[in-house]
């Protein structure tokens, strides 16, 4: 089998995806790229494969057909490289109720890269959660469950983004905040791939519609 041509400088690249689940097609025929500093939201009705997509491009979900690549080079080859430089924040929180604040998000952070404990103090604080860092997570509500994966990002160092119905249990200042901060580090290089049914406000905001000649 040919390996197609790889878009120059793409930092992600999608070839002729399909997908099938449940013995249903998802999509097929999805092809893309992505370069840094890009903002991409993944649309589509319910079931439309939305986030099997997100998972795909994380490296969590390997039922797919097509052609993968990172940096140029075939993504199933990458995994140490992939952990390192692609935060992947799904719709689900994802905490650990028994935890607190503090170590789930210090949990959180040292799967990926080292912790330096100010930061984690400092995205706590800019999530609005400053005062809740011992505060067991099966305390929280979702919202500020919500904040807690989120906080995440303020620390993050990777260069992808995969960001699954982020804006979920978040209140309208929040929503505004994430929306400026996911802005300003797009400006910084970072590459974004999301899904929300939130309406994006974001400049230079780029739409992929699952259902719409992909199936």
């Amino acid at each position: 089998m040919s390996i197609p041509a790889i878009t120059p400088s793409a930092l992600l690249e999608a070839s002729e995806l399909s997908c099938e689940r449940d013995d249903r097609r998802l999509f097929s025929d999805l092809s893309f790229a992505v370069h840094a500093g890009d903002v991409v939201q993944i649309a589509g009705a319910n079931g439309a494969g939305k986030t099997t997509l997100l998972r795909i491009l994380a490296g969590l979900y390997h039922g797919y057909q097509g052609n993968l690549f990172f940096n140029g080079e075939r993504i199933d080859a990458q995994t140490a490289t992939i952990n390192e430089t692609l935060l992947f924040i799904g719709h689900k929180s994802a905490v650990k109720p028994s935890l607190t604040v503090l170590e789930n998000l210090r949990f959180m952070v040292a799967l990926q890269q080292r912790v330096d404990e100010r930061s984690l103090y400092t995205a706590l604080e800019t999530v609005g959660l400053a005062g809740y860092e011992d505060v067991q997570c099966q305390n929280l509500s979702a919202g500020q469950q919500r904040r807690v994966a989120l906080a995440r990002l303020w620390v993050s160092n990777a260069r992808l983004w995969v960001l699954d119905e982020i804006f979920t249990a978040i209140d309208l200042s929040g929503v505004a905040q994430l929306e400026a901060f996911l802005a300003r580090k797009a400006d910084q290089g970072v590459a974004i791939i999301l899904t929300t049914h939130h309406r994006l406000s974001l400049p230079s905001l780029k739409k992929i519609t699952l259902g719409a000649g992909h199936v």
